[in-house]
């Protein structure tokens, strides 16, 4: 079969709780290519968190990266100084005002409502953080690439260490 077919993939693949349930009574449609595309994305070691990854550490933070214990799973949190750092993807958790953010246009209404409650679920986790005494901030994919990354992050959660010859 060629690669760009659009034939829909008559296996029946069991569907996660969560998408069976934002999905409702409507029958999920999935390209084989789509679905071969979205199993391709990763949740860690993505290029935006590489770069908050560099910049913490160029302005001497200390962090860990596996916080599954902690509400929300941060990204990269530091439990003695009481912060952590989540990298969201402007697509996943839809940022607001940002190109990056769009809406597929098959399956409208299951991507709405999974966009919903990822914004529920980011929330949640915040709150659920700056109740135990973290202060948690939220970098996003699209200013992870900016040339003032480390200004943003040091202006944030601030510096550990001054960085001498470099320039933030």
């Amino acid at each position: 079969m060629p690669r760009n077919s659009v034939t829909f993939d008559r296996q029946s693949r069991p569907f996660k709780a969560v998408e069976r349930r934002l999905s409702g009574q409507q029958r999920l449609r999935t390209t084989r290519m789509t679905s071969e595309r979205m199993s391709r994305i990763r949740q860690k070691g993505t290029a935006p968190e590489m770069c908050v990854r560099r910049a913490l550490s160029d302005l001497g933070h200390r962090y860990t990266l596996n916080n599954r214990d902690l509400p929300g799973s941060p990204d990269m949190a530091n439990r003695s100084k009481r912060w952590a750092a989540f990298v969201h993807g402007c697509f996943w958790h839809h940022h607001a005002n940002c190109p990056r953010a769009t809406t597929p246009k098959s399956n409208t209404a299951f991507w709405k409502a999974k966009f919903a409650a990822n914004l529920q679920r980011d929330k949640a986790a915040v709150r659920a953080l700056e109740s135990m005494g973290y202060k948690v901030v939220t970098i996003w994919e699209c200013e992870s690439h900016m040339q003032r990354l480390g200004r943003t992050v040091a202006s944030r959660i601030g510096r550990s260490r001054p960085v001498w010859g470099k320039e933030q």
